[in-house]
Order: structure tokens, then C-alpha cells, then sequence
């Protein structure tokens, strides 16, 4: 029996590019694709056009929710419309996955998980690199207690120019009015959630240092941030993300480090474990794409009743340190708030 989706809010540049979790939908055998919405027709159209099969679209995604009557939203849009769109999903009933940072600000996103909780409501985000082998293998390590406690993480995540953001028709990455950020709103996610998730330390974690740089790209966003982090048991973080790459591609460089050992990830893909005694190349090939291996466990998971795998409350510990970065950097779009 078919899964009867919808998606909201496709003006993202994810339900095409990237991640691409149209595509991603389109090409699952169980997966009936039955209404895409966006505020604007052109960009609705045009996403129902790349995907093709005669799915219909909507400007008013409460209409759509009426109508199609689905049993799984995939929820998109910009910065400042995604909280109402979980607000709205959460009085629906209807189970859904929405793409981080879920919210304009971290205050905003605590009245969505407020709201959650006390309803009961399924409301997932795909934060995918929690599928990625360097997080899979750290917290293997953690788990087992193999070379000691965390004592250091690092990730860099310097992405291709936000000049594509305009060309894949979702400019509005572009308007700090709209999204609230740049860089760090938009990819500080990723490595403030695996220091979260590895630490394991939720909200006992402070940001102690942050600073952001628009002069690579020129943009009224961020084009850099570094932030730094403490846990409360002491562990040290760096996160730093930019869209400062010359080309399409990005450069990473990610590390966990342990008592006894350290753990790095690069742009090659070589995962490389370091001891006491040898350098060890560890297999870094993950077990599938992780956007879909998250889409595909999400909706499991509110098919059985289940709760999301990666809640609304796992993305706010994210969403509030890049708020803490924000202010501790001087607040720059005055909107900041956790």
C-alpha cells in the first residue's frame, strides 16, 4: 500500500538540488506523490513540472491538506514561514518531516517543540549526518567506551557560493528579513547537531566564542562563521561553515577526538583512525544516500506509531546554539533569539 505524501513550501532549493527530497520521493516504489505546495504559482509549478506525473499544486497549503488528504508531509519553505507550517501540521494530525532549522529563530522553534510535546505530535527533521560514517563510527566509540571519554570535535563544512541559491529560484536565502542568516543558519546546523548528539549533553552545552565574515561573497548574509563550544563535561567544539568555495563542490574537514585516539574525516572521503600505535584507514563508504535513508526511517516510524527518529527537539538543541552564536558574535540581524 502506497504512502500518500505532500510537500510544502518547495520554493527550497532542496526539493530539487542537493538533497533533492522530491526526487528522493519520486523514486520510492511505496510512495504516492499527491500535491506540492508554495506561496508563489511559478515555483510550485515549476517543481511539480521536474518531477512530472500531473501532481496537483497548491498556493494554500491549508487547502492542500483538505483536499489531498495525505498521511505524510514533507515540510520545506523559507525561514520565516516553516514555524506556522509545523504549528499548522501539528493541529492537523498529520505526522511530517521538516528540513532544518524548522523556525526563524530558536525562540520560535521552542513553541513548536512546546507544542509537540504536549499534543503528542509526530514532527521529524532529516539532520542526515547523523548517518555519515565519522558520527556512526565516533559514536560507536563513545558507546563502547573503546579509547576514553570525547575530548575534542571539529567539523568544517565550506560549501559552494550562495550565488546558487538565486539561480535555483529560492533567492530568498539571500534576505536576512527572510532568512535570518546565512551560512550558519543554514549549514551550522549539521556540525552543532553532531556535537550535540555525540556529546550527548542536550542543552548543558554554551557557545564561548563566535564570529562571522560576509567579505568573500559581498552578501547582506554571512558567507563564514566559527563558533566555539563547551559541553558541560568539558568537551571542546569548533564549527565552522562558509560558502567560500570556488566551484560547486565544498571543502570539509571533520574530527573527534578521544583519550586515547582521534578520529578525521576529509574531503577525499578517507575516514583515518589514529592511536598510540598506527594509523588505521577505517571503510568510509556509508551505507546509503542519508537524506533518504532518514526519509525512509521517518515515515516508517510514523507509520508504526512510533516518534520521529530526529525530533523537533533534537533540532532546537542545534537551532539554539546558532541563536547563542549569533548574539555572541554582536547579534548582527538584531532577530536572535533562544
Amino acid at each position: 500500500m502506497s504512502i500518500r505524501v505532500a510537500a510544502i513550501g518547495v520554493s527550497h532549493w532542496h526539493s530539487l538540488y542537493d538533497f533533492a527530497y522530491l526526487h528522493l520521493l519520486s523514486g520510492m516504489d511505496d510512495v504516492q506523490l499527491v500535491g506540492f505546495h508554495d506561496d508563489d504559482p511559478g515555483i510550485v509549478e515549476h517543481r511539480a513540472g521536474e518531477i512530472g506525473g500531473n501532481i496537483p499544486t497548491f498556493t494554500d497549503h491549508m487547502r492542500m491538506l483538505s483536499q489531498v488528504k495525505p498521511d505524510f508531509v514533507l515540510a520545506l519553505g523559507r525561514h520565516d514561514t516553516m514555524a506556522q507550517f509545523a504549528l499548522d501540521l501539528l493541529d492537523s494530525r498529520i505526522p511530517f518531516v521538516m528540513e532544518k532549522p524548522m523556525s526563524y529563530s530558536a525562540r520560535q522553534l521552542r513553541g513548536v517543540v512546546e507544542k509537540a510535546e504536549a499534543t503528542g505530535g509526530f514532527a521529524a527533521v532529516p539532520l542526515s549526518m547523523r548517518y555519515h560514517p565519522i558520527v556512526v563510527t565516533a559514536r560507536k566509540f563513545i558507546e563502547e567506551g573503546t579509547y576514553g571519554p570525547m575530548t575534542q570535535f571539529s567539523s568544517r563544512m565550506n560549501s559552494a557560493s550562495s550565488d546558487r541559491y538565486p539561480e535555483r529560484r529560492c533567492g530568498w536565502m539571500l534576505d536576512p528579513a527572510v532568512a535570518n542568516g546565512g551560512c550558519l543558519r543554514n549549514l551550522g546546523s549539521h556540525g552543532l547537531d553532531a556535537f550535540v548528539h555525540l556529546t550527548g549533553e542536550g542543552e548543558d552545552i554554551e557557545v564561548t566564542g563566535a564570529q562571522l565574515s560576509w567579505s568573500t561573497r559581498g552578501q547582506r548574509v554571512e558567507d563564514y562563521a566559527s563558533v566555539l563550544l563547551r559541553s558541560k563535561k568539558g568537551v571542546l567544539g569548533t564549527v565552522e561553515t562558509g560558502n567560500g568555495f570556488p566551484r560547486l563542490g565544498r571543502d570539509w574537514a571533520w574530527m573527534v577526538a578521544f583519550r586515547d585516539a582521534i578520529l578525521t574525516y576529509n574531503k577525499d572521503g578517507v575516514l583515518r583512525l589514529n592511536t598510540g600505535e598506527a594509523e588505521e584507514v577505517l571503510p568510509s563508504e556509508p551505507p546509503g544516500n542519508g537524506p533518504a535513508i532518514s526519509l525512509r526511517e521517518t515515515m516508517a516510524a510514523a507509520a508504526r506509531g512510533d516518534g520521529p527518529p530526529t525530533s523537533a527537539h533534537d533540532c532546537y538543541r542545534a537551532v539554539r546554539l546558532i541563536d547563542l552564536a549569533y548574539i555572541a558574535a554582536g547579534n548582527p540581524y538584531g532577530t536572535a533569539e533562544v
